[in-house]
């Protein structure tokens, strides 16, 4: 992606099903379950950039023992800041005493993090400012054990106000109107409940007092606290918690649109957001690694037993499809093959768009991340090609000498490497005119490649904004003098904010819709504009179920191509020389890539959600406003 956005944040999380002694005993460490964490948290550095976080809950201490320890960092390396830091604390405690690291009882009764539950977090932030208070995980704390509660998530809440009100009605004064800390809130509400009813019930049968956490911890009903929790939220979410006392969750929203996955053994219970991280941070087949079902909860109580509960009921599969094209890992092989379908689906559109020359046309990608999709579009050229040669040699017949079938043998598809990234923007400059001529340096090209008659193609694997294309791209695949360049998309035209978790929530920010209304002005049709938002302003205030999405009557009038051919004017640099053509994925190709991550809203505006259509109005009437701020 040349316009860099928020990603999705990342969660994972080792719940070790042995006594210290057992690791130490086998894996010559007790910081098995510290590494594993490690390395899941590492393995998913993509997901999160801005902080990190990790806890850990020692589980069977006496009172007066701490049993939770908790370290958030927005270092620029975060995990490593992290582990580092816990690294040091175990230096202190053991004064550099080596026999202590190998004695698990003697860590666990006088050091942190050496507990056997973990969960960790990694940070995108999509809204608000980069602090520490931002972090996950949150801790919710409590001197009685088993209210203490720790969650980190993968997430964002379409209607905040309304859980915020929520609490408010129950008598709470929450800190901040935030959804992370209205989720906790809701959730320890409901586990306050639990306590105190299960509370009255031991007492009530004659149980000592101090016997009485202990009863509790073993009868806390995790999976009825999330349900009562769980019944307004509006989302996408793969929430996870732990309680002081040693339980553990995992839920996953009711449409599956954000991914978490599990892997269990006699060991170890793991969750991830990516399937291949937990496959090679322990070295499985990945057919034992499953996916949290959509509204399931996996549970993991204090005494190692794990299993799936149902909170909410299935929904409609909206996974998102936008994880497959760029945040996941390219590396889990569902992933692999669907990003090389996105780029072989647009073969037939790109040779159309060189008219068939391929011996005269350049072919390359621009970020890393549409790696794989431009070996799906070179195999399908090459293909196209390798007929074209077979027809070249069928339809001379005997006729053509061995010179001949060599040169109709020799053409290959000419694969470059043009676009080299050299600098990272850094938001330090603040000036417009320097951070514009920063911009414009980012990338660097491979000169003398390319001809002047060449075409060159390029495949991105989305286009948001358009600014790195207009400011540097195509600026510098100019300077090679091609006769013309075709940018190519392996995702559709993004047309609506997300309010699921991914940081694209305002539409002036959308090349494609400021090409659509680009289109109106041009055709005279400007009055919609103003039509839209007086539709969207009469759903200000009724129930989500029945918000109609009206922002898409902005787009009715135009085909994706004459959108696709504005955008192309649109991010044409003033001095650009060559022909340009925008070539974008079509919604059809997509699902047909993704079978099984139908989640579309960001180019169709069909969310998943009633909330997202709220959204979704509320976010265009704030451009029509002149509003920045975000819709949700």
């Amino acid at each position: 992606m040349s316009d860099p956005i928020k990603h999705e944040c990342g969660i994972a999380m080792v719940r070790l099903r042995k006594p210290l002694a057992y690791y130490q005993e086998k894996y010559g460490t007790s910081f098995y379950g510290l590494s594993k964490m490690y390395l899941l948290m590492e393995k998913q550095h993509n997901r999160g950039q801005d902080g990190a976080g990790i806890a850990n809950i020692k589980l069977d201490v006496a009172p007066g023992e701490r049993y939770i320890s908790r370290r958030r960092s927005i270092d620029p390396k975060p995990i490593q800041d992290i582990f580092q830091h816990i690294n040091t604390r175990f230096q202190e405690r053991t004064g550099g005493d080596k026999a202590k690291l190998s004695d698990p009882e003697w860590l666990k009764q006088n050091a942190p993090y050496s507990g056997e539950l973990f969960l960790g977090h990694l940070r995108y932030g999509t809204y608000g400012k980069n602090a520490i208070e931002a972090c996950h995980p949150f801790l919710r704390q409590n001197n009685w054990m088993t209210r203490n509660l720790i969650v980190a998530g993968n997430f964002n809440m379409t209607n905040v106000d309304e859980l915020f009100n929520q609490l408010v009605d129950l008598g709470q004064h929450p800190k901040e109107k935030a959804d992370t800390v209205t989720v906790m809130e809701k959730i320890g509400h409901f586990l306050d409940e639990a306590n105190e009813e299960l509370y009255a019930k031991f007492k009530n049968e004659g149980f000592e007092k101090r016997d009485i956490s202990a009863k509790i911890a073993a009868s806390l009903d995790i999976p009825e606290i999330l349900i009562n929790a769980s019944k307004k939220w509006d989302g996408g979410y793969a929430m996870a918690g732990m309680f002081g006392h040693g339980d553990a969750f995992v839920l996953r929203d009711p449409n599956g649109i954000r991914p978490a996955f599990y892997y269990a053994d006699d060991e170890v219970v793991v969750v991830a957001s990516e399937r291949p991280v937990i496959q090679t941070a322990f070295n499985i087949p990945i057919e034992t690694i499953h996916e949290i079902p959509r509204g399931n909860a996996l549970i993991i109580k204090k005494d190692g037993q794990y299993d799936l509960h149902e909170i909410n009921a299935p929904l409609e599969n909206k996974a998102c499809s936008f994880e497959r094209i760029y945040f996941s890992r390219g590396n889990d092989k569902d992933i692999y093959k669907e990003r090389l379908e996105l780029g072989r689906s647009l073969t037939n559109r790109v040779l159309k768009s060189v008219d068939y020359d391929t011996k005269n046309t350049v072919v390359s990608f621009i970020p890393n991340t549409a790696e794989l999709s431009f070996y799906g579009l070179k195999d399908g050229l090459e293909e196209h090609l390798n007929e074209k040669k077979k027809d070249a040699i069928l339809n001379g017949g005997r006729q053509l000498s061995a010179e001949t079938v060599r040169e109709i043998l020799s053409e290959r598809l000419r694969v470059e490497k043009i676009a080299w990234k050299d600098v990272k923007l850094r938001t330090f400059i603040a000036e417009d005119s320097s951070r514009d001529e920063l911009v414009s340096h980012v990338y660097d090209t491979s000169y003398g490649i390319v001809k002047a008659d060449d075409n060159l193609v390029v495949i991105d694997d989305s286009i948001v904004r358009g600014t790195t294309l207009k400011q540097s791209i195509l600026r510098i695949l100019d300077r090679l003098h091609p006769k013309k360049i075709v940018v190519v998309s392996s995702a559709p035209q993004i047309r609506y904010p997300d309010c699921y978790g991914i940081d694209m929530a305002k539409m002036g920010d959308f090349i494609a819709f400021r090409a659509a209304i680009a289109l109106l002005k041009d055709r005279g049709m400007e009055g919609l504009v103003q039509e839209v938002y007086e539709k969207a302003k009469t759903q200000v205030g009724i129930a989500d179920a029945e918000v109609v999405n009206y922002v898409k009557e902005i787009y009715d009038p135009f085909t994706p191509e004459e959108i696709s051919a504005k955008i192309a004017e649109m991010l044409r640099p003033e001095e650009m020389k060559a022909e340009l053509e925008i070539i974008f994925q079509s919604i059809g190709t997509l699902h047909e890539a993704c079978p099984n991550h139908p989640g579309d809203w960001y180019f169709t505006g069909d969310f998943p959600t009633p909330g997202g259509n709220r959204v979704v109005n509320k976010a265009f009437m704030y451009y029509v406003e002149g509003r920045t701020e975000r819709a949700y």
